[in-house]
């Protein structure tokens, strides 16, 4: 694991550069919108390193600009045509500056494709003074032996989750304990190379420096699962545009991140295919007259369509919003029994509490959190944002929820609170070289 973090603490040294500046901007980079974020850091109020946890230290911060723009060359959360996306960034960047009267330099990313991998490693070592020290919690983190994590793929984070020492078990900071024995688990987040390369090379064409990177999947959870959903254990479920991101947290820890390459925009196109009107218009019906439960009232409410294929009769053509639901019901339904396998496959049935709480933009689909009941048969819930200092009205809605959860991760990057120095005596057998070649040649 000691190279591993050496690219933890190579991500880490850009973004305390750009905290030492006081301003740093956080961007979403989303399918459907590009959202930017100009935080402000106090340094009286700044964290000092207390507190263990994904909500610890979100004070110290303050939105000082918020911009939103019309996503341009971005497919299933990944980047598809550079240069559309780099003047999607631009125009969103340049406008938050102008609202918050200052120029970034630096920006952390939320990533939600590069099509992420969960892995779960583990490692023990014998406690040489028989108490828990740094020295011994490095020994046991390179302890883990590194799966094969194939070709192409990068580590993004790396986080312990779990730590026992003889007998018990459950220990969120074994520091200071008395023992023999220690022990770890680890959960370890991949995704695709390329996605970061792509992404890097796009923000530097920007003329920004890249200062952290985060799984969207990651920062959607820590901002719209309260305090005692992460501790016991729930699932959060961000219906993205081109993509629905997924996580399980327990212990206040993430477990597991998976991506469906499905969301909001499939409803569109099929909403266009199948009433054969243009996407813009599908969009309009979609947000204004869209739902997945049928009423018996719905048979009665007409909608009227809009085309521009010269024909005047198709032009003018009217449809029930029962018919809309009809054609928006089976995607939906698919993108859930989707992700439903998803959970089974990670076990989410085995936590002690199931709940679940969808958020991101498609979520606003009235009726949705019946419809997830029904499928997911677990509790479910709507979730918004944590509320944050100076963030806008606009801005707290569920299709923020990675952006803000990225705000709160810029504040305090979990990874940290367990990046001591590995002794060189403890390398693992497999060393990660490719999870920081491109720190190496990039920074």
């Amino acid at each position: 694991m000691n190279l591993l973090y050496q690219s933890q603490r190579a991500m880490r040294a850009k973004r305390e550069q750009a905290m030492r500046r006081g301003v740093v901007a956080v961007l979403d980079i989303g399918t459907f919108k590009i959202a930017c974020l100009v935080l402000r850091f106090d340094e009286t109020d700044a964290p000092r390193g207390e507190g263990i946890g994904a909500m610890a230290g979100q004070a110290g911060f303050r939105v000082i600009g918020a911009a939103t723009t019309r996503s341009r060359g971005v497919r299933f959360g990944e980047i598809d045509t550079v240069q559309e996306t780099e003047r999607a960034i631009r125009t969103a960047v340049q406008a938050a500056q102008k609202m918050a009267q200052t120029r970034v330099d630096h920006v952390i990313v939320a990533l939600a494709g590069g099509r992420p991998r969960s892995y779960g490693l583990d490692g023990e070592a014998v406690l040489q003074t028989g108490t828990v020290e740094d020295a011994d919690i490095a020994r046991v983190l390179g302890a883990c032996d590194v799966p094969d994590i194939g070709h192409g793929r990068e580590v993004l984070h790396a986080q312990p989750v779990n730590f026992s020492l003889d007998h018990r078990t459950g220990l969120a900071d074994p520091r200071g304990h008395v023992g023999n024995r220690l022990a770890v688990d680890m959960h370890l987040l991949t995704i695709e190379g390329a996605a970061i390369e792509t992404l890097l090379h796009c923000v530097k064409r920007c003329d920004l420096e890249l200062a952290g990177l985060a799984s969207a999947p990651y920062v959607a959870g820590i901002s719209s699962l309260v305090e005692d959903e992460q501790e016991l254990g729930a699932a959060c479920i961000d219906m993205g545009g081109g993509a629905t991101s997924l996580s399980i947290f327990i212990k206040k820890h993430m477990i597991f991140a998976d991506t469906v390459r499905m969301g909001g925009d499939h409803v569109t196109s099929d909403i266009s295919h199948g009433l054969q009107i243009p996407m813009a218009h599908a969009e309009r019906i979609k947000t204004r007259f869209g739902g997945v439960m049928a009423t018996g009232m719905d048979d009665r409410e007409i909608i009227e369509l809009e085309s521009e294929t010269g024909d005047w009769h198709h032009d003018r053509r009217k449809v029930s919003r029962s018919e809309l639901i009809g054609v928006m019901r089976p995607r939906v339904e698919e993108i859930l029994e989707e992700t439903r396998a998803r959970l089974d496959a990670a076990g989410f049935e085995h936590l002690p509490s199931q709940r679940i709480v969808l958020t991101g933009g498609a979520s606003l689909l009235p009726g949705l959190d019946g419809l997830a009941s029904r499928i997911l048969g677990n509790q479910v819930r709507l979730g918004r944002p944590l509320r944050v200092q100076g963030l806008p009205q606009s801005a707290c809605g569920p299709a923020f929820s990675a952006c803000v959860g990225l705000a709160l991760f810029a504040a305090h990057p979990q990874d940290e609170w367990w990046d001591f120095e590995t002794p060189a005596d403890r390398y693992p057998a497999r060393s990660l070289k490719r999870a920081v070649r491109w720190f190496r040649d990039n920074w």
